[in-house]
């Protein structure tokens, strides 16, 4: 049995240490953003972030997560109160079939978690390892653009709040 903090909650897992990420979040935690996509470690549908960084859970097997935070873009926002990067890629329109949206959506917090001012050289860098066949890359670049001003606008609101 291991504890597992996922989206803020700690989670007590019975399955196997080598078990992928993956599995416990669909199967156990009922968390189904993240998708199966080839298994490999090769399509980035799978992706979620743990302790801030972009990690490909289909090949991430529990033993190392003990202690980190995981997030899935569920526990970025709701339905009715989307996290920015969840509001940019709907505004922007930026997906088509979904298979592979989550798995962006993950990587570009991520980056935006450590770069909030992107070059569009740099988003590209960051989500080559996800993979799109349905071509929204342009949506897709606007969106993590478009996330990063919206984060910035609530990062100043929240100073001017707490007098910063």
């Amino acid at each position: 049995m291991m504890t597992l903090k996922v989206n803020g909650q700690d989670n007590h897992i019975d399955a196997d240490p080598d078990t992928p990420l993956l599995y416990v979040l669909r199967d156990d935690l009922k968390l189904n953003a993240a998708k199966f996509g080839c298994g490999l470690g090769q399509c980035g549908s799978c992706t979620v972030i743990v302790d801030g960084k972009a990690v490909l859970s289909c090949v991430t097997p529990l033993v190392l997560l003990e202690g980190k935070q995981v997030t899935t873009l569920e526990g970025l926002g709701t339905v009715s109160a989307p996290a920015p990067i969840q509001r940019a890629f709907m505004e922007e329109q930026a997906a088509q079939c979904g298979y592979c949206i989550a798995g962006m959506m993950m990587r570009a917090q991520a980056l935006l978690l450590r770069n909030p001012k992107p070059t569009d050289a740099q988003i590209r860098a960051e989500l080559q390892p996800n993979l799109c066949r349905c071509g929204t890359h342009m949506r897709i670049l606007r969106a993590v653009h478009r996330a990063a001003r919206l984060m910035d606008t609530a990062d100043a609101s929240a100073n001017e709040r707490s007098g910063q």
